[in-house]
């Protein structure tokens, strides 16, 4: 067995500092605190605070200026999507736009793809639809059921849609084993999915978009219900 990591000062820190700037604590556009003021508050030297502003800063939340300080950023207005898993691991409210986005742009795919597929891609979505088949258990059914949304988003033949597909996947990291309800069943996540897949093959953009408005919503209603669970029993965003 592998065994796991430790948290380290810095990732504890800079876990407050993240959460004390997504929860409003310090607002866009404020300066933090001189940083000799904020290590001895916090009880650390200032190099741990400045390892843990630099992966704020990477992060997206945070900017310093030499001789000026540390200002946090207006992510909302300058940040991008790969923010996202961040933003849900403090707070899974942001599942419930996600999936709002989800919808459209899965239902958009499913349209463009059935209007370009090619030969060899859809010998391959049949192929992935069997792999949810064949999963054995809820996680490598879901984790099958994302590799076939990956080549619905190839077969548009557009790269963006395929990075967004991925965009959004990433951003359920954070909550994935509370999302596994509509795979926990392999043969009935393949049944819900493959009217989706089947009108892609037919060439059919309208089947295409209407089977997989009907999936998504199918689907995001089981997620949600799985993730109300686990938050009353706390195990989401920890």
């Amino acid at each position: 067995m592998e065994a796991l990591p430790r948290e380290t000062i810095v990732d504890v820190l800079e876990r407050r500092l993240r959460e004390d700037i997504l929860a409003g604590r310090h607002p866009a556009g404020s300066y933090l605190p001189p940083e000799r003021e904020l290590a001895d508050g916090f009880g650390v030297t200032r190099t741990t605070l400045k390892h843990a502003f630099g992966r704020l800063a990477h992060a997206g939340l945070l900017e310093t200026r030499h001789g000026v300080g540390t200002r946090v950023r207006d992510f909302l207005r300058l940040g991008g999507a790969d923010l996202l898993p961040m933003l849900v691991r403090h707070s899974p409210d942001w599942i419930g736009e996600i999936f709002e986005v989800r919808r459209s742009i899965g239902a958009s795919i499913a349209e463009r793809a059935a209007a370009r597929v090619t030969a060899d891609q859809i010998t391959e979505l049949r192929r992935l639809l069997t792999a949810v088949a064949a999963a054995d258990g809820g996680d490598p059914a879901q984790l099958a059921d994302a590799e076939v949304h990956r080549a619905l988003a190839r077969a548009t033949g557009n790269r963006v849609y395929v990075l967004l597909t991925n965009t959004l996947f990433n951003a359920y990291l954070p909550v994935r084993a509370a999302l596994v309800g509509p795979f926990e069943d392999a043969r009935t996540a393949h049944d819900r999915l493959a009217p989706v897949v089947e009108a892609v093959a037919a060439g059919d953009p309208e089947a295409a978009r209407t089977a997989a408005g009907a999936y998504l919503s199918a689907t995001e209603r089981i997620m949600l219900e799985g993730l109300a669970r686990s938050a009353g029993r706390g195990e989401t965003a920890r």
